[in-house]
């Protein structure tokens, strides 16, 4: 087994290992905390170029005219999430500043990590990657208007959409441009190739250390306000261990297979907690502890991903399946 394979194998290690050191970061130096938010977008823009640059575009193009797929990813993440999650928030606390907060980072779906890790369970990768668009686009388009449905017109309106934009321009048009450009220099170059190759290295480490400049950047806001915020995590949990069953069934339904069915749950439960952190920021001073109450899902999605990357592969989509 070479070094890269290696290191792809024990990913979850190496995220685990990220996540503890900005634990000591975030716990030993607090101060600290606004130069790490600072290195979020920039990071995660970098984690984002790498993964898209681990796909050939030759597929991706093939990907991108599935459109079963895609038809089955929107309707389980603006149809039966939404219901799903109006139903668990129903036990939360009805308090803006922790619902807003959960209701932003689960009613939008992952558009980053979710391809990692839908590969690491052996899904299909490039289906996410060809989704991601159309998801980034009609969360854009429907948060405020289930923030609305879910909370009155006054929440709805704090909700700007320009970092939402900013968000697509940058963390997804951006890096998916310059992988592609990418991909076309290392076909007519070897310093292309050699650059290729070299990045390949990246997606894992890359992704590590965006979690830790989340976690660090964060935990200040949810060690001050534990107390207010650790109500969230049943709710996060419980999402967690509905979504991907709700996913397989509609897999089923629709006839998918394997690497398409891993792919739907895969996109049904992972969130989109690290691109929703600027938003969250930019919330007014008092919706203050919404940024830690989506830090949290951050952490709880992590840990059920460690699970999931397991349990689907094995139980809930073996490879027996079509």
């Amino acid at each position: 087994m070479n070094a890269k394979r290696w290191l792809q194998r024990r990913q979850v290690v190496v995220y685990a290992v990220f996540v503890l050191l900005a634990v000591g970061v975030g716990i030993g130096r607090p101060n600290s905390a606004g130069f790490f938010e600072r290195l979020v977008d920039p990071v995660l823009a970098v984690l984002l170029y790498v993964t898209f640059l681990e796909i050939p575009f030759v597929r991706l193009r093939r990907a991108f005219r599935n459109g079963r797929f895609v038809a089955a990813a929107l309707g389980m993440n603006f149809l039966v999430v939404p219901v799903v999650v109006w139903g668990l928030t129903r036990f939360l606390p009805q308090r803006p500043v922790v619902l807003v907060g959960a209701l932003m980072v689960l009613l939008t779906p992952c558009i980053d990590y979710v391809i990692t890790f839908t590969e690491l369970a052996g899904g299909d990768s490039e289906q996410i990657t060809a989704t991601t668009p159309a998801l980034m686009i009609v969360q854009l388009l429907l948060l405020p208007a289930y923030l609305w449905l879910f909370m009155g017109s006054e929440v709805a309106a704090v909700v700007e959409p320009g970092p939402f934009v900013e968000a697509f321009v940058l963390l997804i048009a951006l890096p998916l441009t310059l992988a592609w450009l990418t991909e076309i220099w290392a076909e007519r170059s070897s310093r292309g190739k050699t650059w290729q190759a070299a990045m390949g290295w990246l997606p894992v480490p890359m992704l590590g250390a965006t979690l830790f400049v989340v976690v660090a950047s964060q935990l200040p806001r949810v060690r001050n306000s534990f107390d207010q915020i650790a109500v969230v995590v049943p709710v996060y949990v419980a999402f967690l261990l509905v979504m991907p069953m709700l996913g397989r069934l509609a897999a089923g339904v629709l006839g998918m297979g394997t690497g398409e069915s891993r792919a739907l749950v895969f996109t049904s439960v992972t969130r989109n907690s690290l691109v929703v952190l600027p938003l969250a920021l930019a919330l007014p001073a008092a919706y203050h502890l919404a940024p830690a109450v989506v830090v949290t899902q951050t952490l709880v999605e992590l840990a059920g991903m460690v699970t999931l990357t397991r349990v689907v592969p094995r139980w809930l989509v073996p490879s027996q399946q079509g």
